[in-house]
């Protein structure tokens, strides 16, 4: 086996390892089976809070996020702390939706919400605070382990490209 096979190979032994192991545990929330996906877990909305205590998130105006239901606890908490939240549409399929301020900031932190509520944007339309992406796994140096589709990849790459995305950024 080659060094890229052996790679994807190793990630995704690790995915499933994390994936069989909430499941489980009885720590997977739903949406289920999480296998495929990030998965939703027990404690996300603990992990959300816990940005809180980060001063760059308290500094932030504007925060980059995916639209995994893990993340949900992010946006809502975003959006009731007053900061500009975008978001990536599922599988792009509509680029990028900014929130800001909703009536409702549980139902805007929804798929549904910010698809009805937010307003289309493009990377370079705000400067990123914040890039919060989920992750299947991440390795105690920081790297992380998506679901292997590379949309994350993708988003960040957008919005850095754009001149978005800078060294600034956490």
């Amino acid at each position: 086996m080659g060094g890229v096979e052996e790679a994807r190979s190793v990630k995704d032994e690790v995915r499933m390892r994390v994936w069989r192991a909430l499941m489980e545990r009885g720590a997977a929330l739903p949406p289920l089976p999480v296998y495929g996906r990030i998965p939703n877990f027990k404690g996300a909305d603990e992990a959300a809070r816990r940005l809180r205590g980060v001063e760059m998130y308290v500094e932030a105006d504007v925060l980059l996020c995916n639209p995994d239901s893990p993340q949900r606890p992010v946006r809502e908490m975003a959006l009731r702390d007053g900061k500009v939240v975008i978001v990536a549409t599922p599988r792009l399929s509509k680029g990028f939706m900014a929130v800001y301020k909703p009536r409702d900031p549980v139902y805007a932190s929804t798929i549904r919400g910010f698809m009805s509520v937010g307003r289309p944007v493009k990377p370079g339309d705000y400067e990123i605070d914040v890039f919060v992406a989920g992750s299947v796994a991440v390795s105690l140096e920081g790297y992380r382990l998506g679901k292997g589709t590379g949309y994350s990849d993708v988003e960040y790459k957008l919005w850095r490209e754009a001149g978005s995305i800078s060294d600034r950024t956490l």
